[in-house]
């Protein structure tokens, strides 16, 4: 492409050479590379050959507008940090696995011979159900007539007086159940008679029940001793429950000369005056190893 013969110089004397007219000679007309001829282009304006036309820029990207709290304009939610969504993992993970460990303990409780411990029995076996006709006593009455023989309902404590299964007890035993009983309360714990003492008659009853429970008197002598044995009939054992109350007895009953007897039966309890100074005796595995019970 060819152009025009440029003036003398920029500015006056470009002005001094031409006056107020460029020259009218023609102008190179340019012609595209496939050869076609451009359309003419009108001359260019006075002080515009020096003025560069300024390259086409790339439009910066639109700004980003956050939105803020204070504007009241609701913008996309944001997803949870990963800290948080860890920590609320975590958290639900400590929530199952304390519900989950809560409920294997109380299975666990439930047949452990050690700790399970029902609120109401006659034969002692942890989790087993009572003798059939055991009625409303859960094995250890049959009904309100029973009273006077040495069942007791629901709820009586060692302060009632009012049950011959309470007021038969020995006296001794008896004054220091109370007085452990009246100890125990300062940690909320309430010692309830779930059995005293017996009759002769009641206790051969409850024998008998337990045969037929358990199929064998062999079997049997192992919860309900005789009535010529029973520490129940001569008023010299008591059975106390619930469990908190009878775990509360095993650890401070020493101190009131209140023994554990049988492994088998962690709520039966004997008066041993002398515990509170050498302790209670070794316990037996159950009533068979007794040698109270051979008679």
């Amino acid at each position: 492409m060819t152009y025009c013969a440029r003036g003398p110089g920029p500015g006056a004397s470009r002005t001094a050479a031409f006056g107020d007219h460029f020259p009218t000679q023609p102008i190179a007309v340019p012609r595209s590379r496939a050869g076609g001829v451009l359309l003419d282009r009108p001359p260019p304006s006075p002080g515009a050959v020096n003025r560069r036309v300024p390259s086409p820029r790339r439009q910066p990207p639109p700004a980003r507008h956050h939105h803020h709290a204070a504007s009241g304009a609701s913008g996309p939610a944001r997803p949870a940090p990963r800290s948080t969504r860890l920590t609320i993992l975590i958290a639900v993970a400590v929530v199952i696995a304390a519900v989950t460990g809560g409920l294997g303990y109380r299975t666990w409780a439930s047949s452990s011979p050690s700790t399970a411990t029902p609120d109401r029995q006659a034969d002692g076996v942890p989790g087993r159900p009572p003798p059939p006709g055991s009625g409303d006593w859960h094995g250890d009455g049959r009904g309100a007539d029973d009273e006077a023989d040495g069942a007791v309902p629901d709820g009586v404590t060692v302060f009632d007086d009012g049950f011959p299964a309470v007021a038969n007890l020995d006296p001794d035993l008896l004054e220091a159940l109370r007085r452990a009983a009246t100890e125990a309360a300062d940690d909320r714990v309430e010692f309830v008679v779930n059995s005293g003492w017996r009759s002769r008659d009641y206790q051969e009853r409850l024998l008998d029940d337990a045969v037929s429970e358990y199929g064998s008197k062999k079997e049997a002598a192992r919860w309900v001793a005789t009535a010529d044995t029973s520490a129940h009939v001569s008023g010299d054992a008591v059975d106390i429950g619930p469990t908190g109350a009878a775990q509360w007895l095993s650890e401070h009953g020493a101190g009131y000369g209140l023994c554990q007897i049988y492994r088998n039966e962690p709520w039966h309890f004997e008066l041993h005056p002398d515990a509170a100074d050498r302790g209670c005796p070794r316990t037996y595995a159950d009533p068979t190893h007794d040698p109270r019970m051979q008679k």
